[in-house]
């Protein structure tokens, strides 16, 4: 039974996972993780279905609310929630004008975040590095896949709702990044600046469906090979490294949106000889490295 200060703190647990989530290159789920919850929020949604719809008649909402632990998601989804309500804009608008400071920040989360995943793999082996290794390579793969058109399609958000929440739920691959990919961030994050209810609606209705769908995979998976997977998970954040690299240039222009706003297909590049510039970067990454140590110790204290 938890008392009402471990409540508060799934709260912000959940209120920090749904700031990751509207970051392109920054997985929710590296912050459950990192934050010690990934294990129960894996295994409570799995444990969701139409056994649940029928104890809902057979025993009641009261015990269905206690034998399913709702209590715990409802926190969780209500700091999420709070996060994505509340911050949407603001993130919007860093990502347009200050894109690259926001980059910065979010490796240093990332970068910070590989060790604190990798130490859960006891002992170490050397098939954990060859599956870490190929955890890399997917990350690779597919965070430089070009992004897609931009469409607004209620269906087709419902449709990258149901893909971008697996990966959420994944410490490493960000769905925010898989909704640039799709073609649908800029919607999604539009959407919920402007509280469009109508593509609010098909894109939660789509995340839920593949949420309790594909949580039941990795809680098998996890149960029966917990270190391989564990070790895929630590390459997949080493492998999303590069999309956070704060330095990008232009090197070709996919569309223009309707008010005016230009997206570009964006490169790594080296820093120039800007010191003051990289000063602050290097500050920034830093910053990042010290949210994911603070929450780390934040987890563990009582």
């Amino acid at each position: 039974m938890r008392s009402t200060r471990a409540w508060v703190r799934v709260l912000a647990k959940g209120f920090a996972m749904g700031t990751a989530d509207l970051v392109p290159g920054v997985s929710g789920g590296t912050i459950a993780f990192i934050t010690g919850i990934y294990d129960e929020l894996i295994s409570t949604i799995a444990g969701l279905g139409l056994d649940t719809l029928r104890d809902l008649v057979r025993i009641g909402p009261t015990k269905v609310w206690a034998k399913y632990n709702l209590s715990f998601l409802a926190a969780l989804g209500l700091g999420l929630v709070c996060a994505v309500a509340s911050l949407s804009g603001t993130l919007h608008w860093l990502q347009e004008e200050h894109s690259s400071e926001l980059r910065a920040v979010f490796f240093g989360l990332v970068l910070a975040s590989v060790p604190l995943i990798a130490r859960d793999i006891n002992p170490l082996t050397k098939s954990d590095f060859i599956w870490g290794l190929l955890g890399v390579a997917v990350a690779v793969a597919i965070t430089t896949l070009p992004p897609a058109m931009q469409s607004e399609d209620p269906l087709f958000l419902f449709f990258c709702g149901s893909i971008a929440i697996c990966a959420m739920l994944l410490p490493g691959i960000s769905g925010s990044f898989i909704l640039l990919i799709l073609g649908a961030y800029t919607s999604v994050i539009s959407a919920l600046a402007n509280f469009d209810l109508v593509r609010i609606g098909a894109f939660g209705l789509g995340a839920l469906t593949g949420l309790i769908a594909f949580s039941r995979i990795i809680s098998k998976v996890l149960h029966k090979f917990r270190s391989q997977t564990i070790a895929v998970l630590t390459g997949f954040l080493l492998g999303s490294l590069h999309v956070l690299w704060p330095w990008k240039n232009e090197i070709e222009l996919l569309y223009t949106h309707s008010d005016g706003r230009e997206e570009w297909l964006l490169g790594n590049v080296l820093p120039e000889s800007n010191l003051v510039e990289i000063v602050i970067m290097t500050a920034l990454v830093l910053a990042g490295i010290a949210i994911v140590t603070g929450l780390d110790l934040f987890s563990k204290t009582k």
